[in-house]
């Protein structure tokens, strides 16, 4: 185990007799916070999934061959013997190394946090499997600038990284090896008794060890929902856009007075959202009531009702319980801009009921079924449900019901882009010369090279494009 001794590491060399590969992953992160902090934050992601790996194997917990490290994260094995906090920074630091490695600007700030984030892990799984004595773990030290001299800075960049690239060619060949390794050496079956007592233990003393390490998980869960923000266009530090621990009045405490953890502000200075953060999946649904106490208080105050955002850190849900709208909560995958939100709040007062508009008369023309069609699809989204399904026989004209569909909910003011998806070539090309034919909005095709145009409405594309778009986005944010 003593040969992936490739990087020595300034923070976490007591990790070293046991897991070298952990030491030698952090020891590059460290040298790359500085020189190179995409590279930083993906060699910490790369970490994160070892320590993991570990866990598994310690408690032969199952898990799918070729698992996504989001599916180990989530898998209910690992959160049960895993506290909470811990699962946080290992989301933290995956979410952080998925869009470093997709090319997303990073900072040296969010490389030098994401590094104290993994030292808190380090300690975490040293003492917890390893029986590791906290006494022995010195207290995390920045990294210090490699470069001697700042005139010299560029070219001992270059040479630097040039170095650390065949180092780490070389330890990726030890990994591999290392990796066989402990395979074979934790080809033991286990009983299932023995599993059980292995997994309780393991529960038991890993909240033992974050109790006793004082593990911060609040900061944690800021900087996910600080990131999340900043990503739909949230500008953290102007105080028009976003307030942190805002005063709310109307609350039912013993001042009257609460605060909101986040309020995000439209140019007018209303309230357009309100975000409140809890610390698990089951603390979401008291974040749920708790937001809406401070949306009430919002609302008094200003009067205008935020929309509703809780969130754990890595889920998100929405709630606008506004009574033009009141739809149930439901989960996204990221916050709503300034914008969406700007148009989420105008639809309180200007969106018609689908009812009282009528499709062009040449789109569906005389055919009886396709106007029930419309009628009952139109009937369930008033009933504030979010899908529907009609099933057509080929030839029956699927297109033109979602044309007038189209129509209907852009005439009522219920959508602000549609997106039209079909399984080939030629039908993307038919659908877009019908939609042309009977609609005058500006319609986009989307290829798997194409740039969304945010002016256009209408977006038809193949399924195959959509997927490679979705699979993208996943990578990038769920990978």
């Amino acid at each position: 185990m003593d040969r992936i001794d490739i990087m020595q590491s300034q923070n976490f060399e007591f990790l070293r007799d046991t897991w070298p590969e952990l030491a030698s992953l952090a020891g590059f992160a460290e040298r790359y916070v500085q020189a190179d902090p995409q590279s930083a934050h993906t060699k910490l992601r790369n970490f994160a999934e070892r320590c993991v790996d570990i866990v598994y194997s310690e408690l032969s917990l199952p898990r799918t061959p070729l698992s996504k490290f989001i599916e180990l994260l989530s898998n209910d094995a690992f959160a049960a013997v895993t506290p909470k906090v811990v699962i946080d920074k290992l989301h933290a630091i995956r979410i952080h190394g998925n869009k470093a490695a997709h090319g997303d600007p990073v900072t040296e700030q969010s490389a030098q946090w994401l590094l104290k984030e993994a030292f808190d892990l380090s300690r975490w799984l040293f003492i917890t499997y390893n029986n590791g004595d906290i006494a022995t773990i010195k207290a995390f030290e920045q990294p210090k600038p490699p470069q001697s001299a700042k005139a010299d800075y560029k070219n001992e960049r270059k040479a630097l990284l040039e170095q650390y690239a065949k180092q780490e060619a070389q330890m990726q060949a030890l990994l591999a090896e290392l990796t066989a390794e402990r395979e074979k050496a934790t080809q033991r079956e286990h009983t299932e008794a023995e599993l059980t007592q292995l997994k309780q233990k393991a529960a038991y003393k890993g909240q033992q060890v974050v109790n006793e390490l004082h593990f911060d998980e609040a900061t944690t869960r800021k900087h996910l929902i600080d990131l999340q923000l900043a990503e739909a266009g949230w500008e953290l530090e102007n105080t028009h856009q976003v307030t942190l621990e805002e005063k709310v009045h109307y609350q039912p405490t013993q001042t009257g007075e609460g605060y909101a953890d986040y309020v995000l502000w439209d140019d007018n200075g209303k309230p357009l959202a309100v975000v409140e953060a809890k610390k698990t999946a089951v603390d979401a649904e008291t974040g749920r009531h708790q937001a809406r106490f401070y949306a009430d208080g919002l609302e008094k105050m200003h009067g205008q009702r935020p929309v509703i955002f809780y969130t754990n850190g890595h889920d998100i849900w929405i709630w606008d319980d506004h009574q033009e709208q009141n739809y149930p909560p439901r989960k996204l995958y990221g916050f709503y801009s300034k914008s969406s939100l700007q148009y989420q709040v105008r639809q309180r007062t200007e969106r018609k009921p689908l009812n009282s508009v009528s499709a062009k008369t040449e789109i569906l023309g005389n055919r009886l079924y396709q106007h029930e069609a419309l009628k009952r699809i139109c009937e369930r989204f008033e009933t504030k449900q979010r899908k529907a399904l009609a099933v057509q026989a080929t030839g029956t004209g699927k297109t033109r019901l979602s044309i007038a569909l189209t129509d209907v909910c852009m005439q009522a003011g219920w959508v602000k882009r549609v997106l039209f998806v079909c399984d080939r070539r030629e039908l993307r090309k038919q659908a877009k010369n019908t939609y042309s034919e009977f609609l005058s909005a500006p319609i986009t095709i989307l290829t798997s090279k194409s740039v969304q145009d945010s002016h256009n409405r209408i977006f038809i594309a193949t399924y195959q494009t959509y997927l490679l778009r979705i699979r993208h986005v996943n990578r990038k944010y769920l990978g």
